[in-house]
């Protein structure tokens, strides 16, 4: 079977794998307190040119989000973000879970609008009963978006504007960070989302590592006792050498980006290969994800050879999937997936 489903089908890097088997019997303190954390964080704050930034290391996407989010926010407030964004629809609720709501913005191509965020302030200040109502108290965005988009420069510094004027921590969900910067239609840099940003995360478990994000507080501002509610939610790795260890290797002579801009050149054969052959495309995206309209009876034909994920449907005979190419993907199986459409 050829494996498009995801960006995490697959193990880790060797790289990855053969530092984990170097480093397996050498005995370190627990939870992060360890010499690989150390030297990964000092990394990945040059990576950023945020010598200041505090980072912490956790164990997944969806722990990561829930355990940032919750520490922001009082308990009368909500979080918001695009009607489509990750938190929104595809995390079984796990921000509402920890009783803070969900404030769906329209989305633009996955995105959401400065202008939209503004006039989402303004009405609920000047709603006098706004004090009977779940307050926004921070924002969400993800780059790339559920639909494999890009916020540009100029888009993420409109909405931080906003934010700054509201007082309103700008959160930005990394999965698949390392695609986003890779992508030849992107002018954001990790040195722009450090400074635009209050918080964000760099996705270890999606760009080649087994597990793992980095959460980087790239002014020195993570929440108070951060590890301690990281524990509250379950997501403290007691060996949190596992994720030191992979980050240094992913930040070391570059290899994050490389397995990003691998997963970018697959994306661009693919999406090539398919345009040629007349395929319908149901957005479009400058990374890793590909989203496409099938008829029913053809995607019937190639579930027998084709691991790809259901997105949703598009008419009665029609439905749209999402193909992801990752650091793994083979050009092999890209040519293979071709010649079956």
């Amino acid at each position: 079977m050829l494996a498009f489903e995801n960006d995490y089908s697959e193990g880790a890097h060797e790289k990855i794998l053969q530092r984990l088997a170097e480093t397996n019997r050498e005995a370190a303190s627990g939870y992060g307190n360890d010499p690989y954390c150390e030297q990964a964080k000092e990394k990945i704050r040059a990576a950023c040119e945020s010598p200041n930034a505090d980072v912490f290391f956790l164990v997944g996407g969806t722990q990561t989000n829930q355990v940032v989010i919750d520490a922001y926010l009082k308990s009368y407030e909500g979080v918001v973000s695009a009607s489509s964004g990750h938190v929104n629809c595809h995390e079984a609720g796990a921000i509402e879970f920890t009783g803070h709501k969900v404030l769906a913005l329209p989305e633009h191509d996955g995105k959401i609008a400065a202008g939209d965020l503004e006039d989402l302030m303004k009405k609920f200040w000047q709603d006098e009963s706004h004090e009977h109502m779940v307050f926004p108290g921070m924002v969400y965005i993800s780059h790339p978006t559920e639909y494999g988009t890009l916020y540009s420069k100029k888009e993420l510094q409109e909405i931080s504007s906003v934010c700054r004027q509201y007082q309103l921590p700008l959160y930005l969900d990394g999965a698949r960070l390392g695609y986003g910067l890779m992508s030849d239609e992107t002018d954001v840099s990790l040195k722009d989302i450090a400074e635009f940003c209050d918080a964000f995360y760099i996705g270890g478990t999606k760009v080649g590592a087994l597990c793992g994000e980095a959460v980087v507080f790239p002014r020195g501002n993570m929440p108070k006792y951060f590890l301690t509610i990281a524990k509250q939610h379950g997501a403290l790795l007691a060996k949190g050498r596992l994720l030191g260890i992979q980050f240094d290797a992913l930040f070391t002579n570059g290899l994050y980006y490389e397995n990003g801009r691998h997963a970018i050149e697959m994306a661009k054969k693919l999406k090539e290969g398919l345009a040629a052959r007349g395929c319908q495309f149901f957005r479009q995206s400058p990374t890793n994800q590909q989203f496409l309209v099938f008829e029913n009876k053809k995607l019937e034909e190639l579930r027998r050879h084709v691991v790809y994920s259901y997105w949703e449907p598009y008419d009665e005979e029609h439905t749209v999937i999402r193909l992801a190419t990752s650091w793994a993907t083979r050009p092999e199986d890209v040519e293979a997936l071709i010649e079956l459409v």
